[in-house]
């Protein structure tokens, strides 16, 4: 039996790849995801569905989505609370490792911005500046 050989090459390491940026999770990198992620470490005593969805401008089913990607990574807890007469409401709160993740995936964040606009000050630096052209009008 024969084994198939694949072309991948080895995952190159951090210091080879300078535009990697490893500390930027996925899980955080959803514009819906980064919104309840910064309400609730904005309000580490939790937020109701619905204030999180006003907040956030987002829809049931997609606030839904979010909250149960985020609680299943251990990011946020999600519990029913009693409001009174029966009722109950879901609250989400963000973890404490859920916050410490954030909190390093917004330093990474700032790495990149960052690292852009330094790069882009150095790129504008060294650009030979454009020759300039003489215009010659003909009457």
């Amino acid at each position: 039996m024969r084994v198939k050989r694949t072309s991948r090459r080895p995952a190159r390491a951090r210091r080879d790849a300078p535009f990697a940026y490893a500390g930027l999770e996925r899980i955080f990198h959803e514009r819906g995801r980064l919104a309840v992620c910064t309400c609730l470490v904005a309000h580490p005593e939790g937020m109701s569905f619905t204030e999180l969805q006003e907040a956030c401008g987002l829809t049931d089913g997609n606030l839904s989505r979010h909250l149960a990607a985020l609680a299943e990574m251990g990011i946020v807890s999600l519990a029913k609370e009693p409001l009174g007469s029966g009722r109950t409401a879901t609250v989400a709160r963000i973890t404490k490792s859920g916050r410490t993740r954030f909190l390093a995936y917004i330093d990474e964040l700032e790495t990149v911005v960052r690292h852009v606009h330094e790069r882009a000050e150095v790129a504008a630096r060294s650009a030979d500046p454009p020759s300039p052209r003489l215009v010659f009008a003909r009457e």
